[in-house]
Protein backbone atom coordinates (compact mmCIF):
# COMPACT_ATOMS: atom_id res chain seq x y z
CA UNK A 1 0.00 0.00 0.00
CA UNK A 2 1.20 3.00 -0.85
CA UNK A 3 0.55 6.37 1.10
CA UNK A 4 1.15 9.93 -0.35
CA UNK A 5 1.79 12.59 2.16
CA UNK A 6 1.92 16.24 1.80
CA UNK A 7 4.63 17.77 4.09
CA UNK A 8 2.47 21.15 3.75
CA UNK A 9 -0.19 21.48 5.71
CA UNK A 10 -0.07 18.19 7.83
CA UNK A 11 -1.59 18.39 10.36
CA UNK A 12 -0.50 17.52 14.22
CA UNK A 13 -2.57 13.87 14.32
CA UNK A 14 -1.48 13.12 10.47
CA UNK A 15 2.16 13.14 11.59
CA UNK A 16 1.79 11.31 14.51
CA UNK A 17 -0.17 8.14 12.30
CA UNK A 18 2.84 8.68 9.76
CA UNK A 19 5.39 8.06 12.16
CA UNK A 20 3.57 5.30 13.69
CA UNK A 21 3.10 3.39 10.32
CA UNK A 22 6.70 4.14 9.58
CA UNK A 23 7.55 2.43 12.97
CA UNK A 24 5.10 -0.59 12.57
CA UNK A 25 6.66 -1.20 8.69
CA UNK A 26 10.05 -0.73 10.54
CA UNK A 27 9.22 -3.64 12.82
CA UNK A 28 7.91 -6.08 10.65
CA UNK A 29 11.40 -6.75 8.58
CA UNK A 30 12.47 -7.02 4.76
CA UNK A 31 8.85 -6.78 3.35
CA UNK A 32 8.21 -3.20 3.98
CA UNK A 33 10.00 -0.32 2.90
CA UNK A 34 9.93 3.42 3.80
CA UNK A 35 11.74 5.35 1.02
CA UNK A 36 13.47 8.24 3.62
CA UNK A 37 12.31 11.79 3.17
CA UNK A 38 15.91 12.99 2.63
CA UNK A 39 18.96 12.71 0.90
CA UNK A 40 22.02 10.48 2.42
CA UNK A 41 23.98 13.23 3.36
CA UNK A 42 24.27 16.73 2.35
CA UNK A 43 26.75 19.40 1.35
CA UNK A 44 26.95 22.66 2.73
CA UNK A 45 28.38 25.78 0.01
CA UNK A 46 28.69 29.25 1.04
CA UNK A 47 29.57 31.46 -1.70
CA UNK A 48 29.36 34.97 -2.67
CA UNK A 49 25.77 36.28 -4.76
CA UNK A 50 27.47 36.35 -7.62
CA UNK A 51 27.52 39.46 -9.95
CA UNK A 52 25.72 37.77 -12.71
CA UNK A 53 22.59 36.34 -11.60
CA UNK A 54 22.37 33.70 -14.40
CA UNK A 55 25.62 32.28 -12.85
CA UNK A 56 23.58 31.43 -9.80
CA UNK A 57 20.48 30.64 -11.05
CA UNK A 58 22.29 27.75 -13.15
CA UNK A 59 24.76 26.95 -9.77
CA UNK A 60 21.94 26.66 -7.48
CA UNK A 61 18.86 25.91 -9.18
CA UNK A 62 20.16 23.30 -11.97
CA UNK A 63 23.75 22.39 -11.28
CA UNK A 64 23.94 21.51 -7.37
CA UNK A 65 20.84 20.00 -7.61
CA UNK A 66 21.58 17.58 -10.54
CA UNK A 67 24.82 16.74 -8.74
CA UNK A 68 22.90 16.15 -5.47
CA UNK A 69 20.41 13.57 -6.75
CA UNK A 70 23.72 11.43 -9.02
CA UNK A 71 25.19 11.49 -5.64
CA UNK A 72 22.52 11.14 -3.31
CA UNK A 73 22.98 14.06 -1.42
CA UNK A 74 21.41 17.33 -0.14
CA UNK A 75 23.38 20.68 -1.60
CA UNK A 76 22.99 23.28 0.54
CA UNK A 77 23.74 26.85 -1.28
CA UNK A 78 24.43 29.65 1.09
CA UNK A 79 24.67 33.24 -1.34
CA UNK A 80 25.73 36.01 0.48
CA UNK A 81 27.15 39.70 -0.32
CA UNK A 82 30.46 39.35 -1.42
CA UNK A 83 31.79 41.96 1.75
CA UNK A 84 30.24 39.76 4.51
CA UNK A 85 32.40 36.32 3.63
CA UNK A 86 35.52 37.14 4.88
CA UNK A 87 33.69 37.77 8.47
CA UNK A 88 31.58 34.53 8.00
CA UNK A 89 34.52 32.38 7.46
CA UNK A 90 36.40 34.01 10.45
CA UNK A 91 32.96 32.86 12.48
CA UNK A 92 32.83 29.28 11.20
CA UNK A 93 36.31 29.09 12.37
CA UNK A 94 35.86 30.69 15.64
CA UNK A 95 33.04 27.99 16.24
CA UNK A 96 35.00 24.85 14.16
CA UNK A 97 31.72 24.62 12.58
CA UNK A 98 29.56 25.60 9.45
CA UNK A 99 29.79 24.68 5.61
CA UNK A 100 31.85 22.03 4.18
CA UNK A 101 32.83 24.25 1.03
CA UNK A 102 33.59 28.15 1.44
CA UNK A 103 34.62 29.97 -1.94
CA UNK A 104 36.60 33.49 -1.51
CA UNK A 105 37.49 36.06 -3.45
CA UNK A 106 40.91 35.75 -3.55
CA UNK A 107 43.03 33.73 -1.91
CA UNK A 108 42.78 32.89 2.12
CA UNK A 109 46.24 31.52 3.16
CA UNK A 110 45.25 32.74 6.66
CA UNK A 111 43.39 30.31 7.41
CA UNK A 112 45.99 27.21 5.57
CA UNK A 113 45.75 25.40 9.52
CA UNK A 114 42.13 25.13 9.28
CA UNK A 115 41.69 23.74 5.78
CA UNK A 116 42.23 20.41 4.12
CA UNK A 117 45.02 19.43 1.65
CA UNK A 118 43.48 19.97 -1.98
CA UNK A 119 46.69 18.63 -3.63
CA UNK A 120 44.32 15.20 -4.69
CA UNK A 121 41.59 17.64 -5.82
CA UNK A 122 44.23 19.01 -8.15
CA UNK A 123 45.47 15.63 -9.05
CA UNK A 124 42.66 14.32 -9.92
CA UNK A 125 41.57 17.27 -12.07
CA UNK A 126 45.31 17.12 -13.71
CA UNK A 127 44.90 13.51 -15.02
CA UNK A 128 41.17 14.39 -16.46
CA UNK A 129 41.90 17.70 -17.55
CA UNK A 130 45.70 18.49 -17.82
CA UNK A 131 47.26 21.00 -15.54
CA UNK A 132 45.93 24.25 -14.81
CA UNK A 133 46.90 27.59 -15.65
CA UNK A 134 49.99 29.22 -13.36
CA UNK A 135 47.67 31.67 -12.03
CA UNK A 136 45.61 28.90 -9.92
CA UNK A 137 48.67 27.28 -8.07
CA UNK A 138 50.07 30.70 -7.85
CA UNK A 139 46.95 31.68 -5.75
CA UNK A 140 46.28 28.25 -3.71
CA UNK A 141 49.51 27.03 -2.89
CA UNK A 142 52.36 27.23 -0.15
CA UNK A 143 56.10 26.36 -1.07
CA UNK A 144 57.28 26.71 2.03
CA UNK A 145 54.81 24.33 3.64
CA UNK A 146 54.05 22.37 0.13
CA UNK A 147 50.31 22.44 1.18
CA UNK A 148 47.35 23.57 -1.17
CA UNK A 149 45.46 25.09 0.55
CA UNK A 150 42.31 25.72 -1.64
CA UNK A 151 41.02 24.86 -5.11
CA UNK A 152 40.42 27.33 -7.98
CA UNK A 153 37.72 26.39 -10.22
CA UNK A 154 38.19 29.92 -12.35
CA UNK A 155 39.12 33.21 -12.10
CA UNK A 156 37.56 36.85 -13.29
CA UNK A 157 39.62 38.66 -16.12
CA UNK A 158 39.80 42.87 -14.95
CA UNK A 159 39.47 45.03 -18.24
CA UNK A 160 39.19 48.23 -18.45
CA UNK A 161 35.86 49.33 -19.08
CA UNK A 162 35.74 52.62 -21.29
CA UNK A 163 33.53 55.14 -22.53
CA UNK A 164 34.22 54.85 -26.60
CA UNK A 165 32.57 57.76 -27.32
CA UNK A 166 33.96 60.50 -24.71
CA UNK A 167 37.61 58.59 -25.44
CA UNK A 168 36.68 58.98 -28.87
CA UNK A 169 35.90 62.63 -29.10
CA UNK A 170 39.40 62.83 -27.63
CA UNK A 171 40.77 60.98 -30.45
CA UNK A 172 42.46 58.61 -27.87
CA UNK A 173 42.23 55.17 -26.28
CA UNK A 174 43.56 54.18 -22.66
CA UNK A 175 46.25 51.88 -23.91
CA UNK A 176 48.63 53.22 -21.11
CA UNK A 177 48.51 54.16 -17.29
CA UNK A 178 49.68 57.68 -18.65
CA UNK A 179 47.14 57.31 -21.31
CA UNK A 180 44.12 57.46 -18.03
CA UNK A 181 45.88 60.28 -16.91
CA UNK A 182 45.70 62.54 -20.05
CA UNK A 183 42.82 61.57 -21.28
CA UNK A 184 40.87 61.56 -18.37
CA UNK A 185 41.83 64.66 -17.37
CA UNK A 186 40.80 66.31 -20.69
CA UNK A 187 37.52 64.22 -20.92
CA UNK A 188 37.05 65.28 -17.26
CA UNK A 189 37.72 69.32 -17.92
CA UNK A 190 35.63 69.44 -20.72
CA UNK A 191 32.17 66.87 -19.63
CA UNK A 192 32.76 67.50 -16.14
CA UNK A 193 32.36 63.00 -16.31
CA UNK A 194 35.79 61.89 -13.52
CA UNK A 195 37.74 58.61 -14.46
CA UNK A 196 35.86 55.90 -12.06
CA UNK A 197 39.17 54.25 -9.82
CA UNK A 198 38.97 53.49 -6.35
CA UNK A 199 40.78 54.97 -3.73
CA UNK A 200 38.67 52.46 -0.89
CA UNK A 201 38.65 49.53 1.33
CA UNK A 202 37.50 47.60 -0.51
CA UNK A 203 38.24 44.70 -2.51
CA UNK A 204 38.15 46.59 -6.87
CA UNK A 205 39.98 49.44 -5.00
CA UNK A 206 42.69 46.59 -3.61
CA UNK A 207 42.83 45.33 -7.26
CA UNK A 208 43.24 48.62 -9.17
CA UNK A 209 46.32 49.69 -6.92
CA UNK A 210 48.49 46.57 -7.22
CA UNK A 211 47.66 46.89 -10.89
CA UNK A 212 48.81 50.20 -10.93
CA UNK A 213 52.02 49.21 -8.72
CA UNK A 214 52.86 45.93 -10.69
CA UNK A 215 52.92 47.85 -14.33
CA UNK A 216 55.44 50.53 -12.56
CA UNK A 217 57.82 47.85 -10.86
CA UNK A 218 56.48 47.85 -7.18
CA UNK A 219 55.62 45.12 -5.16
CA UNK A 220 54.65 43.83 -1.72
CA UNK A 221 57.26 41.13 -1.72
CA UNK A 222 59.96 39.45 -4.29
CA UNK A 223 59.69 36.19 -5.91
CA UNK A 224 60.80 34.42 -2.82
CA UNK A 225 58.28 36.33 -1.01
CA UNK A 226 60.79 39.20 1.39
CA UNK A 227 58.78 42.17 1.86
CA UNK A 228 60.26 44.63 -1.09
CA UNK A 229 57.57 47.54 -0.76
CA UNK A 230 60.03 50.30 0.39
CA UNK A 231 61.37 51.05 -3.67
CA UNK A 232 61.59 53.66 -5.62
CA UNK A 233 59.02 52.19 -8.11
CA UNK A 234 56.26 52.49 -5.25
CA UNK A 235 57.09 55.46 -5.03
CA UNK A 236 56.87 56.72 -8.51
CA UNK A 237 53.69 54.54 -7.98
CA UNK A 238 52.30 56.72 -5.47
CA UNK A 239 53.04 59.76 -6.78
CA UNK A 240 51.23 58.92 -10.40
CA UNK A 241 47.92 57.83 -8.47
CA UNK A 242 48.01 61.01 -6.44
CA UNK A 243 48.26 62.99 -9.79
CA UNK A 244 45.51 61.00 -11.35
CA UNK A 245 43.14 61.58 -8.02
CA UNK A 246 43.69 65.03 -8.11
CA UNK A 247 43.44 65.38 -11.53
CA UNK A 248 40.72 62.97 -12.71
CA UNK A 249 38.56 61.92 -10.27
CA UNK A 250 35.97 62.90 -7.20
CA UNK A 251 36.18 62.77 -3.78
CA UNK A 252 33.52 59.53 -3.69
CA UNK A 253 36.05 57.42 -4.78
CA UNK A 254 37.33 56.98 -1.37
CA UNK A 255 33.76 55.53 0.04
CA UNK A 256 33.39 53.55 -2.31
CA UNK A 257 31.97 49.79 -1.85
CA UNK A 258 32.54 46.61 -4.72
CA UNK A 259 29.58 47.58 -6.83
CA UNK A 260 30.24 51.49 -6.97
CA UNK A 261 32.71 52.15 -9.75
CA UNK A 262 29.67 49.65 -11.91
CA UNK A 263 26.80 51.83 -10.79
CA UNK A 264 28.47 55.17 -12.20
CA UNK A 265 29.80 53.96 -15.50
CA UNK A 266 26.42 52.38 -16.03
CA UNK A 267 24.45 55.50 -15.12
CA UNK A 268 27.11 57.65 -17.49
CA UNK A 269 29.12 58.86 -14.58
CA UNK A 270 32.45 58.04 -15.19
CA UNK A 271 34.46 57.74 -18.14
CA UNK A 272 36.46 54.70 -17.17
CA UNK A 273 36.27 52.16 -14.65
CA UNK A 274 38.41 48.62 -13.36
CA UNK A 275 36.03 46.08 -13.89
CA UNK A 276 35.15 42.72 -14.94
CA UNK A 277 32.68 42.49 -17.43
CA UNK A 278 29.87 42.20 -14.99
CA UNK A 279 29.32 45.77 -16.31
CA UNK A 280 28.88 45.59 -19.47
CA UNK A 281 26.58 42.56 -19.16
CA UNK A 282 24.44 44.09 -16.30
CA UNK A 283 23.85 46.82 -19.33
CA UNK A 284 23.03 44.19 -21.55
CA UNK A 285 20.96 42.58 -19.54
CA UNK A 286 18.87 45.11 -18.75
CA UNK A 287 18.66 46.85 -21.77
CA UNK A 288 20.52 49.86 -20.79
CA UNK A 289 21.36 51.86 -23.82
CA UNK A 290 24.58 53.10 -22.63
CA UNK A 291 26.09 49.09 -23.08
CA UNK A 292 26.71 50.25 -26.52
CA UNK A 293 29.41 52.77 -25.45
CA UNK A 294 31.15 51.07 -23.09
CA UNK A 295 34.29 49.28 -24.54
CA UNK A 296 36.63 47.21 -22.94
CA UNK A 297 40.89 46.96 -23.42
CA UNK A 298 43.79 45.23 -21.55
CA UNK A 299 45.15 46.34 -18.34
CA UNK A 300 46.87 49.08 -18.63
CA UNK A 301 50.49 49.46 -19.77
CA UNK A 302 52.40 51.17 -17.41
CA UNK A 303 56.88 52.24 -17.46
CA UNK A 304 58.03 48.68 -16.47
CA UNK A 305 55.04 45.99 -18.10
CA UNK A 306 51.38 45.55 -19.23
CA UNK A 307 49.93 44.01 -16.45
CA UNK A 308 46.71 43.78 -14.09
CA UNK A 309 45.44 41.16 -11.70
CA UNK A 310 42.07 39.04 -11.59
CA UNK A 311 39.31 40.93 -10.48
CA UNK A 312 38.76 38.21 -8.88
CA UNK A 313 39.56 34.44 -8.07
CA UNK A 314 37.95 31.60 -6.98
CA UNK A 315 39.30 30.15 -4.12
CA UNK A 316 37.68 27.30 -1.97
CA UNK A 317 38.29 26.09 0.95
CA UNK A 318 37.62 22.98 2.94
CA UNK A 319 37.23 22.71 6.25
CA UNK A 320 39.07 20.57 8.79
CA UNK A 321 36.05 20.49 10.87
CA UNK A 322 33.50 20.35 7.80
CA UNK A 323 30.94 17.30 7.78
CA UNK A 324 31.20 16.15 4.40
CA UNK A 325 34.89 16.71 3.25
CA UNK A 326 35.03 13.61 0.80
CA UNK A 327 31.58 15.04 -0.82
CA UNK A 328 32.98 18.45 -0.66
CA UNK A 329 36.46 17.07 -2.72
CA UNK A 330 34.15 15.17 -5.28
CA UNK A 331 31.91 17.91 -5.92
CA UNK A 332 34.75 20.20 -7.07
CA UNK A 333 35.82 17.69 -9.33
CA UNK A 334 33.13 16.49 -10.83
CA UNK A 335 32.34 20.67 -11.09
CA UNK A 336 35.68 20.73 -13.18
CA UNK A 337 34.60 17.87 -15.39
CA UNK A 338 31.23 20.31 -16.35
CA UNK A 339 32.66 23.61 -16.01
CA UNK A 340 31.78 25.08 -19.59
CA UNK A 341 28.56 25.18 -18.18
CA UNK A 342 29.78 27.42 -15.59
CA UNK A 343 31.52 29.30 -18.20
CA UNK A 344 28.27 29.66 -19.96
CA UNK A 345 26.29 30.84 -17.31
CA UNK A 346 28.57 32.99 -15.88
CA UNK A 347 28.24 34.49 -19.71
CA UNK A 348 31.89 34.38 -19.83
CA UNK A 349 32.75 36.11 -16.67
CA UNK A 350 33.97 32.83 -14.90
CA UNK A 351 37.32 31.72 -16.49
CA UNK A 352 38.54 28.62 -16.44
CA UNK A 353 41.92 27.38 -14.06
CA UNK A 354 41.88 24.56 -16.59
CA UNK A 355 41.72 25.34 -20.00
CA UNK A 356 40.82 22.35 -21.98
CA UNK A 357 37.59 22.76 -20.10
CA UNK A 358 36.42 25.23 -22.47
CA UNK A 359 38.40 24.64 -25.49
CA UNK A 360 36.44 26.74 -27.67
CA UNK A 361 36.65 29.54 -25.42
CA UNK A 362 38.61 31.96 -28.13
CA UNK A 363 36.24 31.16 -30.62
CA UNK A 364 32.73 31.88 -28.68
CA UNK A 365 34.25 34.85 -26.91
CA UNK A 366 34.69 36.51 -30.64
CA UNK A 367 30.97 36.35 -31.49
CA UNK A 368 28.35 37.17 -28.79
CA UNK A 369 25.07 37.77 -30.26
CA UNK A 370 24.26 40.15 -26.91
CA UNK A 371 27.35 42.11 -27.19
CA UNK A 372 27.96 45.93 -29.56
CA UNK A 373 29.85 45.19 -31.22
CA UNK A 374 29.48 41.03 -31.09
CA UNK A 375 33.16 40.70 -30.91
CA UNK A 376 33.46 43.28 -27.46
CA UNK A 377 34.57 40.46 -25.44
CA UNK A 378 37.29 38.81 -28.11
CA UNK A 379 39.82 41.41 -25.76
CA UNK A 380 40.23 39.08 -23.46
CA UNK A 381 41.22 36.24 -25.47
CA UNK A 382 45.08 36.55 -24.18
CA UNK A 383 44.04 37.84 -20.76
CA UNK A 384 46.94 34.79 -19.13
CA UNK A 385 49.41 37.60 -21.20
CA UNK A 386 48.32 40.49 -18.33
CA UNK A 387 47.01 39.14 -15.53
CA UNK A 388 48.45 37.87 -12.33
CA UNK A 389 47.89 36.81 -9.03
CA UNK A 390 47.72 38.51 -5.62
CA UNK A 391 51.22 38.72 -4.71
CA UNK A 392 53.01 39.02 -7.77
CA UNK A 393 55.86 37.76 -8.58
CA UNK A 394 55.36 35.64 -5.28
CA UNK A 395 52.73 33.50 -4.28
CA UNK A 396 49.57 34.79 -2.42
CA UNK A 397 50.69 33.93 1.13
CA UNK A 398 49.74 34.34 4.44
CA UNK A 399 51.71 37.68 4.58
CA UNK A 400 50.22 39.21 1.49
CA UNK A 401 46.79 37.80 2.49
CA UNK A 402 46.34 39.74 5.68
CA UNK A 403 47.86 42.99 3.93
CA UNK A 404 44.97 42.70 1.10
CA UNK A 405 42.34 42.09 3.81
CA UNK A 406 43.34 44.85 6.19
CA UNK A 407 43.87 47.24 3.32
CA UNK A 408 47.35 48.25 3.96
CA UNK A 409 47.63 49.11 0.51
CA UNK A 410 44.49 50.66 -0.43
CA UNK A 411 45.01 53.07 2.88
CA UNK A 412 49.00 53.89 1.56
CA UNK A 413 47.49 55.00 -1.75
CA UNK A 414 44.34 57.42 -0.11
CA UNK A 415 46.85 58.91 2.31
CA UNK A 416 49.21 59.85 -0.45
CA UNK A 417 46.37 60.49 -3.28
CA UNK A 418 43.96 62.85 -0.82
CA UNK A 419 47.42 64.53 1.27
CA UNK A 420 47.01 63.38 4.01
CA UNK A 421 50.77 61.90 4.25
CA UNK A 422 53.29 62.81 1.71
CA UNK A 423 53.88 59.80 -0.21
CA UNK A 424 57.02 59.23 1.14
CA UNK A 425 55.37 58.92 4.67
CA UNK A 426 52.11 57.07 3.25
CA UNK A 427 54.81 54.55 1.83
CA UNK A 428 56.97 54.22 5.41
CA UNK A 429 53.65 53.15 7.43
CA UNK A 430 52.75 51.25 4.85
CA UNK A 431 56.26 48.89 5.13
CA UNK A 432 56.09 49.66 9.04
CA UNK A 433 52.55 47.47 9.21
CA UNK A 434 53.81 45.13 7.07
CA UNK A 435 57.05 44.89 8.47
CA UNK A 436 54.88 43.73 11.44
CA UNK A 437 52.52 40.81 9.22
CA UNK A 438 55.59 39.35 7.87
CA UNK A 439 57.15 38.51 11.48
CA UNK A 440 54.37 37.31 12.40
CA UNK A 441 53.91 34.96 9.51
CA UNK A 442 57.44 34.36 9.57
CA UNK A 443 57.43 33.40 12.90
CA UNK A 444 54.28 30.93 12.25
CA UNK A 445 56.56 29.27 9.64
CA UNK A 446 54.19 29.79 7.21
CA UNK A 447 56.49 32.12 4.70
Amino acid sequence: MTTRNSRRGLSRRQAIKTAAAAGVAASVGPFFHVTPARAAKTLKILQWSHFVPAYDKWFVNEYTKEWGKKNDTEVIVDNINLGLIPSRAAAEVSAQKGHDLVMFLSPPPVYEDQVVDMKDVYDECIKRHGKPVDLAIKSTYNPKTKKYFAFSDSYVPDPINYRSDLWGDIGMKPDSWDDILTGGKKIKDKTGIPVGIGFSAELDTAMAMRALMYSFGAHEQDAEGNLAINSKNTLEALKFATALFKECETPEVLAWDPSSNNRQILAGKSSLVLNAISVTRQGENEKMPIHEKIALAKAAKGPVRRIGLEHVMDCYVIWKFADNIDGAKKFLIDYIDNFKQGFLASEFYNFPCFPSTVPDLTKIISNDPKAVPHDKYAVLADVLDWATNVGYPGYSNAAIDETFNTWVINTMFAKAATGAETPENALKQAETAMKAIWAKWKERKMI
